[in-house]
């Protein structure tokens, strides 16, 4: 996964992974969805990013998955 910020054009790109884009959706405005060929979601891209989010503090946190009980 990438998180990108674009400054100059207050643009937040999160590319879940990469793969050849199939289609770009619209969900508002200013919030864009790229699918691959299965539908699958590849990136969402935020215009006015700086307006919507708290871009300055971003943080990354990755929390493991609970081990599971054995039964």
């Amino acid at each position: 996964m990438k998180v990108k910020y674009f400054r100059d054009t207050d643009t937040l790109y999160i590319e879940f992974r990469e793969a050849e884009v199939f289609e770009t959706r619209d969900l508002d405005e200013n919030t864009m969805i790229d699918l691959d060929q299965k539908g699958q979601i590849c990136a969402i891209t935020v215009e006015h990013a700086g307006e919507r989010a708290d871009i300055p503090h971003f943080s990354f946190e990755q929390i493991p998955a609970p081990q599971m009980a054995k039964t």
